[in-house]
């Protein structure tokens, strides 16, 4: 709750009270005063030093509604080019998988029984799969799903200590499944029904995997370009921050695995899935420039202090 100016003035006086307890400590046999001193000072240092005790609720709800979005915020040059790799992979994909048939089926798992050249009822039928499920069964499919996409994930992420080549790989692989994906169904004519399939959980499961991507080349950044720090030294770093990153993609896939399989799988309209998705992209941009703003006023309030001390 203090200004810039009174912590600074704060700090001051912290640092010329202990001067002058080490003086009255060893010229002085004035034990009240001495006994006074360190009070005075031991109260300053928890005031300066000494982080606010929050309880384990608080910490939570401040991690959710801004912690975790300050961390992409802080780190999202590499988000960044993660998701560019995504996208990529996803252009290349759609584009060869259009133009070469053969090209198509190389890429898209065989074990998929929805192949490219498939009719469209037979990938309708794949699409409206599942939505007569009762809850049991989607409770059961929802965990299949966050499993696997952890797997996913973590891959993505633990990688990165191998200079960040297998995470690339692996996030160009998954756009480009995606982009065969969509080739298959728009080949078929089927478009908004596939795009009202994968969007309202897609939107938050590939935005979970595009940032733990990012984590990946946050490591692999850590070892190949450790400055002047040890390596080892220099993953630590990185893992505070990555951390941070890898618990909130952590809820998003969880989130995502619920939407799959209670949203995907009901018998919502096209256009309410849609709009399903249009709001979910909304929150989740919301929730990041959230994050850019509080990170940007807690940068300018740091640099505010540094000046005040500076004076």
């Amino acid at each position: 709750r203090l200004t810039s100016a009174e912590r600074a003035r704060l700090d001051e006086l912290y640092r010329r009270t202990t001067v002058h307890l080490a003086r009255v400590s060893t010229r002085s046999s004035d034990r009240p005063l001495v006994d006074y001193l360190n009070k005075l000072t031991a109260a300053a240092h928890s005031v300066i030093y000494l982080p606010p005790r929050e309880s384990v609720v608080h910490r939570v709800g401040t991690f959710a509604t801004e912690g975790f979005a300050r961390a992409i915020a802080r780190n999202w040059r590499l988000q960044l080019l993660s998701a560019v790799r995504v996208i990529g992979g996803g252009l290349v994909g759609y584009y060869a998988a259009t133009s070469d048939p053969v090209l198509a089926h190389a890429l898209w798992p065989s074990e998929d029984p929805r192949q490219p050249g498939s009719t469209p009822d037979q990938l309708l039928e794949h699409l409206r799969y599942g939505r007569g499920g009762s809850g049991g069964e989607k409770f059961l499919f929802a965990s299949f799903l966050f499993q696997h996409n952890l797997k996913v994930a973590i891959l993505a992420m633990a990688t990165g200590v191998l200079a960040s080549v297998p995470t690339v790989f692996l996030m160009i692989f998954n756009g480009i499944l995606l982009g065969v994906f969509t080739a298959i169904h728009h080949q078929a004519g089927i478009t908004a029904e596939m795009w009202a399939w994968i969007l309202p959980h897609g939107i938050t499961e590939f935005g979970a995997i595009i940032l733990c991507g990012g984590v990946g080349l946050m490591l692999g950044q850590a070892v190949v370009r450790p400055g002047t720090l040890s390596r080892t030294d220099s993953l630590v770093r990185a893992g505070g921050e990555a951390a941070k990153i890898c618990i909130g993609a952590g809820a998003m896939l969880i989130a995502a695995a619920i939407i799959e399989s209670y949203i995907r799988q009901s018998h919502w309209s096209t256009e309410s899935r849609l709009l399903f998705a249009g709001a979910t992209a909304a929150f989740w941009a919301a929730y990041i420039a959230l994050g850019v703003v509080r990170e940007r006023q807690s940068q300018a309030a740091l640099t505010t202090d540094s000046s005040a001390a500076g004076r």
